[in-house]
This record gives structure tokens, sequence and C-alpha cells, in this order.
């Protein structure tokens, strides 16, 4: 057996690692093998009574085909006088013998292990190798047709050393840096395909892993010099060029893509006309979400026409549906646009297309939520959207589904359910895992959720809190990924925040700018705030009449409310309260029309602050009564300071008709306020309204003939006094 042995580990079909032609059984075999295969049979024959049946049939079943050769070079003439796509069938071909229950070739046996070694030798051959190594193929075929006999070391396909040469010259310098999977030289089709399965994966869930998108754009340029026509590269850059909001490359990448998709026939092959069509169609749609992500709602709604026009010939639903989705994100700018979006939500639904139905649902409810519906009436809808997530497995909308509950939350001033929203999506760990491991956590829903978080806690004055979420945001969102903005306008309005509680207008007039590049609205409202802190009441009314008329245009109500909001303010800087009332009242009507609970509470804050300049305290009392509550619940530390300090003030107000014992436990009542209000205000380092604390609480003490509270309060007024020089307006003249 020892004989046997040897020969089936004796591969005649290799030397020193180069194929030979023989492999193909081309013209007559060598006699060396010749020998060697009759050398086997006989000893196998010897060895026949220790083989069982069994093992006897396979092996026959293994060296049938050695001894018909003809097939393949058969099958060799075939591949040289044909297509590329025929040597590709062959290796498929190849793939194909180790499947089934009873397959040909088995994996683990001699045959096999070589053909496995040969498949895998031609997976990792680049584009312009697999080019070569047919064109070789073919040229050594039409030469070994011309002649009758060939020496045997002219017989091979290729000469190694010429071979690696060749690869070394067409080997790309392609720079390498940690924590970034690149490709070190030419790929293989399916290795050019998993490459750009896992970026594509990356860069719509966690982007922090995916190449950088000057790295990501040298790969597939790289890519498309061996491969001009390979479409998914030109889909992958479309995506890359989004992330830096390059209009022009994501534009003729986008055309690029549809371009080589249909030039190579990709659709047409297994559709026919139908596919050539489908692309096109498509190809407009894709075109007008693309403008549509830049703003360009003009550009957009040609794009979509098309796109109509060419499924309402084809009579592609599915395509119309998205379409009138798309079109409703073109047109909401205009008009408003629930009509169309009920309509889009219906026929999805009709068609059995849950994901689009979906998001016509959290569309709807966005848009309901600006219209000022009600809060219950929005939950019930959303509640109906998440049965569809969760019977469908669509967990990516089910994140998007809890960060718009929590924006939804915060729009109506219930932080603290804004707040259980967002620790909810946090601790979430039932999502699916997606490619290379990696968790659905860095989306944009994601983004959203920890950005309000952060802001939740610089609200309540844990700035501490709110920078390391900020600090997490930045690591997990860097300055060059596509959702960075939305931590960038939090961060800056917390420091804006910051500045103005402390005094430092010119710090917070320098954070005005950065706030403006990310969001203009914003960024104009808070140079109002700035110059009404400067005293410059000209300029700061004159910004906030623009802003008004520019947010009612575009029914932005909430900064409409704000703007009204600090017009109050301005009126009673300038001593017309009577003025400030009807704009008060405005605002008032908005907050409730629009169902905005913390607007309102602090709008009736406002007219009560009004109210008690005019004379009146025992009626702000019963109002602070009925307003406060909300307030002290959701609202920021700064808002539930005030709110105190407005309190004692009536308090102190209402003492004028009373008895001086009850004067006097008015006054301890009032003081009792004023250190709530030290303490809230104190939590955010509001040095202004604490000043004004301070002086308003010492004046309290002297009436009281509390000399040494009253000293220690005067004290403490004037070390912030000499820190922050008073604005010329009287202590009194200042709800905020």
């Amino acid at each position: 057996m020892a004989s046997v042995h040897e020969s089936l580990y004796f591969n005649p079909m290799m030397t020193n690692g180069v194929v030979h032609a023989n492999v193909f059984g081309i013209k007559d075999w060598v006699t060396p093998y010749k020998m060697a295969l009759l050398v086997l049979l006989s000893e196998l024959g010897r060895a026949g009574s220790q083989l069982d049946q069994l093992e006897r049939r396979r092996l026959n079943r293994l060296l049938l085909p050695l001894l018909r050769a003809g097939s393949v070079h058969i099958r060799l003439k075939l591949i040289a006088e044909g297509e590329l796509k025929d040597m590709e069938q062959f290796f498929d071909d190849l793939s194909d013998s180790f499947s089934g229950t009873e397959p040909e070739v088995h994996k683990t046996s001699v045959i096999g292990l070589f053909l496995r070694h040969m498949i895998l030798a031609y997976n990792k051959l680049s584009f312009s190798q697999v080019y070569k190594l047919y064109t070789a193929l073919q040229q050594y075929f039409l030469n070994d047709e011309k002649k009758c006999g060939i020496d045997e070391n002219d017989m091979e396909l290729t000469n190694t050393e010429e071979l690696d040469g060749k690869m070394e010259k067409e080997e790309l310098d392609v720079p390498l840096r940690e924590e970034e999977i690149s490709c070190s030289g030419p790929l293989s089709q399916k290795q050019a395909e998993y490459f750009l399965s896992q970026q594509a994966s990356l860069l719509k869930n966690d982007e922090t892993k995916a190449l950088t998108p000057g790295s990501l754009q040298k790969e597939l340029n790289n890519l498309l010099k061996f491969n001009p026509d390979f479409a998914e590269a030109h889909y992958l850059s479309y995506l890359n060029s989004l992330r830096v909001h390059d209009v022009f490359s994501s534009t003729h990448s986008l055309l690029h893509y549809f371009d080589r998709l249909i030039l190579t026939g990709a659709e047409s092959k297994s559709n026919g006309d139908e596919g050539y069509g489908r692309s096109l169609r498509y190809a407009a749609l894709n075109l007008a979400a693309l403008h549509c992500r830049f703003g360009h709602y003009q550009q957009a709604e040609l794009a979509l026409q098309e796109a109509i026009r060419i499924a309402q010939e084809s009579n592609d639903h599915v395509c119309l549906q998205h379409c009138l989705s798309w079109l409703h994100i073109s047109e909401q700018k205009i008009f408003d646009s629930c009509v169309l979006l009920e309509h889009s939500v219906n026929k999805s639904l009709h068609f059995g297309l849950p994901y689009l139905a979906s998001l016509g649902i959290q569309s709807l409810v966005q848009q309901r939520a600006f219209a000022g519906k009600a809060a219950n009436k929005l939950m019930d809808a959303l509640k109906d959207s998440d049965l569809l997530h969760w019977k469908h497995s669509l967990s990516e909308l089910i994140d998007i589904s809890i960060a718009q509950k929590t924006a939804i939350w915060r729009l109506y001033g219930r932080s603290t359910m804004a707040l259980q929203q967002a620790q909810t999506l946090l601790s979430m760990n039932s999502l699916e895992a997606v490619n290379v491991g990696v968790q659905q956590n860095n989306t944009e829903a994601f983004a959203v959720v920890l950005c309000h978080l952060a802001e939740l806690h610089a609200e309540q004055g844990y700035f501490a809190a709110a920078s390391e979420i900020l600090k997490h945001l930045k690591e997990r969102f860097p300055p060059n990924s596509q959702h960075a903005q939305l931590w960038m306008l939090f961060d800056q309005k917390i420091q804006f925040e910051r500045a103005m509680n402390d005094g430092r207008y010119h710090i917070a007039d320098s954070l005005v700018a950065g706030i403006t590049a990310l969001n203009s609205i914003e960024g104009m409202y808070r140079k109002a705030i700035v110059l009404k802190a400067q005293n410059q009441m000209l300029e700061a009314h004159k910004l906030l009449q623009k802003l008004l008329i520019h947010c009612q245009e575009i029914k932005n109500t909430e900064i409409v409310i704000s703007v009204l909001l600090s017009v109050a303010e301005l009126y009673w800087r300038s001593s017309c309260h009577t003025i400030a009332l009807p704009v008060l009242l405005q605002a008032l009507a908005f907050s409730r029309e629009h169902s905005l609970q913390y607007l309102a509470s602090e709008t009736v804050l406002n007219l009560a602050f009004s109210q008690l300049i005019l004379g009146v305290p025992e009626q702000v009392l019963n109002i602070l009564h009925m307003a406060i509550e909300p307030g002290l619940a959701h609202g920021a530390v700064l808002d539930k300071g005030c709110a105190m300090f407005l309190v004692a003030k009536c308090q102190v107000a209402s003492t004028a008709s009373y008895t001086q014992q009850k004067k006097a436990e008015a006054l301890e009542s009032a003081i009792l306020n004023l250190n709530e209000a030290k303490t809230y205000l104190a939590k955010v380092d509001c040095k202004e309204q604490l000043r004004d604390v301070l002086y308003f609480q010492a004046r309290l003490f002297h009436t009281l003939g509390k000399t040494q509270e009253r000293n220690k309060c005067a004290m403490l007024f004037r070390q912030l006094h000499q820190e922050l020089p008073a604005h010329g307006v009287p202590l009194i003249n200042a709800f905020k």
C-alpha cells in the first residue's frame, strides 16, 4: 500500500507551483502522466481486496473524468472561442461540484483540495488580471491549434516570475492608517463587491468605522480605474459625496451609476425592456431625492415629473408611491401637503409597502405637531406606525419613531417625557446586528436623542454631564460626518446660554456667527438677545421685527412666540408696559392654539409680571398659582428661579394693606421663595438674576430688622455688582 499512498499524493498537474496545459487535457497526455496513472491502477487492483465496495465505487468515480480528458478539451475550446463570461461560468461550475448530499468531489480529497486552491487563486485575481488570464488562454489555445507538438516547458499559461512582475507594477500605492479597512492592491470581483457592501453598510449604520471621505474616494477611483463600468462603485461614490455635501460630485456619480447600469444591461438581462425602463424611472427618482436633500426643490419637481411619467407608462405602482412621498417633501415648503401625504399613506398600505406607509405616518405626525394638534392624538398615530415597525422588523424606523417622540415632547414642553423617551432609545439592546458586527447606534436618530439629552442636562444646570454627552457625540459623529451639524448647533447654543447667564455678552456675541452658519433663524434670534442685553434697544427691535415677519411666513410658531416675548421685554425696558400687554396676549393665543404648554406657561408668567408693574399684585398671585406648576415640573432651572423670584415680588407687593404681623409672615414666606430662587439660579451660574435676588432679599431682611442676614446678602450683592455692572434698568422692571 505504500505505492498506492504515494500515488494518491502525486499531482502531475502541478510542477513547481505552475499550472500546465495538461490539466485541460489538450492533445495527447504526457507519457509520464500515463505511466503514473497505470501504476496507480495496477496498485489499486492488487489492494482491491482491502477496499470495500463503497470506497471502490467512489474511487472509480474520481478516476473516470481523468480518463475522459476529451471533454475538458471541448470545454477549453468553448472558453477560448467564446467570451469572458464562459471562463467565469467554468469556475462557477467547479464550485458547484462540492454541493449536494453526495458531491462529485469531496472538499478534503486531493482533487478537492486542488480545485479549491485553484478557485481561491482565481478569485484573488484583479479585474485586469482576469482579463489577462483569459487572453493568455485564448492565445495559448490558438497557438496549440497551429502546432502539433509543443515542449512541456512551453505549454505553461504564464511564467510565474513574469506574472509576479506585472502584478507588482499594477499594485496601487494605497496609504493605510489605523482603524481603516482599505485594500492594499487590485481586488477581485468578489473582493470588490465585499468591500463596497461593507463600506455602504458602515456609511449607513456606523460612519466612524468607515473609511474617511478622502480615503474611500481614492479606493473607489482605483476600482474604477480597472473597471470603469462597475456601477456599484459609482453609487458608493455618490453616497460618499453626500457625506461632505458635495453637490457636483454626488450628482456626477449618481448619473454615472445609472448610465453604467443601463449600458451594462444589468437590469435588462433579467427583465428585458422592462428592466431598461425601470432603471430610467428610478434614476429620475433618485435624482429628485438628491435635489430635495440639497434644497433644490424646483429641480426636484422636474425630476419627479419625469419619474412619474415613466412610472405611469409602465404601470409601476411602487415607483409611483415613492414619487408621491418625495412630492410631498418637495411641495411642503410651498403649501400644506397633508392631504397629499394622507393619500400616500393609504396607497402605500394598499400596495403592501409598510416602510413607505410608516415614513408617511411619521411625516404626517411631524406636520400635525407643528400645526398644534393634541399630543395624545399624535402619540396614537405613532403607536399605529410602531405596530408596523415591529410586525415587519423595521428596526431603523423604530429608532426614528422614538427620536420623534422625544422631539415632540420637547416641543410641547414636557421635558420629563422627553427624557424618558431618550433613555428608552439609548437603553435598547434588541437591535439586530448588521455587517461586521456593527449595531445601529450611529444613525441620525441616536444623534438627535443625544443632542436633546445634552440640552436637557444643560437646562437643569448639569453642565459637566452635558459636556460628557457632547464629547461622546463628537467621538461618535466626527466633524466630517453627515450628522455632525446636529451636535455642533446644540453645542453652540449651550455655550451661548452659559455666556449669557454669566454676563459675558462679548463671548455670547462671538458665538452668534457659528450658530448662524448652522441655523440662520436661531442665529438671528440670539443676535437680538445679545443686542437687548447690551441695551441696544433700537437695533434689537429692528432685528426682532424682521425675524418675526420671516418666521410668520415660514410658519415657525415656536420662534414666533419667543420673538414676541423678547419684544414685550423691550417694551418693559422702555417703560411701555401697556404696549407689551397686547404682544403678550398674541403670544399666549399662539401658544394655546398650537398646544405649546411650556411656552404658554412662560407667557402667562410674563403677563403676571406686566400686571405686577401695573399695580394689581393680588390678581397676579392667583394667576401664578395656575401657571407656575408646569414650569416647575418641566421647565429649565433658570425659568424656575425667575418664576420663584416673581412669586416673591408679588408677595411683597401685596402686603401693602396687611397688618404688621401678617406682613411679617408674608415677608418671611417671600424670603423662603427667594432662597429657592437663589438655589435654582446658582445652578446655572446666572449672575445677573442672582444679583437682583440678593438685592431684593437684603431689602427684606432690612425691613424685618435682621441686620446680620442683611449684611451677608449686601456683601454678596456687592461682589456680584463689581463683577457684573448694572445695565441701567431698574431691578423691578425685569422678569428674566
